[in-house]
């Protein structure tokens, strides 16, 4: 199959800027089978699954069927951690590492922890860690949020399953490909932040922050639970397409 026939191919099915992904599976596809990778992508099956890696942030980040595909907007999240300096961080639900490594690779003199429900999440973490020459500043828990997380955190990060399972039926194809529970918790969206939310402020240290990426729609509602957990100066952050991303809250300091 040339580049000229997978555009086509991938025109056929829908998918958008075929031409561009011809090329990218062209340019990829030593030792494999253009065809194939063409028909995977026809299926639905994300590029980056494909491919076997997805480009976040600063850096590469290996990516596989156990763990949620970093995207773009989540690139809202570390821009807004890095606005102000930390030592310990904690990513809760961390995947491939993609926020925390990030976070890591930009401060030298900062550790931290990253949990996760799956072994299998945490070996690509693990993983990606060595790649980034991180792993050394690094701990990967199997945890189901607080159970096995200590403290404490100057700044606690998640990016946890935002989407209601009366929403999953009209999302993406590709998404059928992630793993479901890294998109959504069976219910209205909202069962990780209030458990992330309840547990946040005995483990952060005074001064802390806690950053969690949101569904476009969920601001008010994630910054009202910050709010009654006595967070301060709780405000949402837009993404680059000024749709609400990521709510941030403060642990009061100590001290006059």
């Amino acid at each position: 199959m040339t580049e000229a026939e997978a555009a086509v191919r991938l025109a056929e099915v829908g998918i958008p800027d075929s031409r561009r992904e011809a090329r990218k599976l062209a340019r990829e596809a030593a030792g494999q089978s253009l065809a194939d990778m063409v028909a995977r992508r026809c299926r639905g099956e994300p590029m980056s699954h494909i491919l076997g890696y997805r480009d976040f942030w600063e850096h590469r980040f290996e990516v596989t069927a156990d763990v949620l595909d970093p995207r773009p907007e989540t690139e809202t999240l570390v821009a807004a951690a890095l606005e102000d300096g930390f030592e310990r961080v904690l990513d809760l639900g961390t995947g491939t590492g993609c926020i925390l490594l990030s976070l890591l690779a930009a401060r030298p003199a900062a550790r931290g922890t990253g949990t996760d429900l799956s072994q299998a999440a945490l070996a690509v973490a693990a993983r990606n860690a060595e790649r980034l020459g991180v792993a050394e500043r690094v701990a990967l828990v199997l945890s189901d949020w607080w159970n096995a997380v200590d403290g404490p955190f100057d700044l606690i990060v998640s990016n946890p399953p935002y989407i209601a399972a009366d929403e999953m039926a009209g999302l993406q194809r590709e998404l059928a490909f992630e793993p479901r529970m890294a998109l959504t918790d069976g219910a209205d969206g909202l069962t990780a932040y209030r458990a992330i939310v309840a547990g946040a402020p005995a483990r952060l240290a005074p001064g802390g922050r806690l950053m969690l990426e949101i569904g476009p729609t969920q601001g008010p509602a994630v910054r009202a639970l910050m709010q009654a957990a006595g967070l301060e100066r709780v405000r949402i952050a837009p993404d680059l397409d000024g749709r609400d991303r990521v709510v941030i809250g403060t642990l009061a300091p100590t001290g006059p």
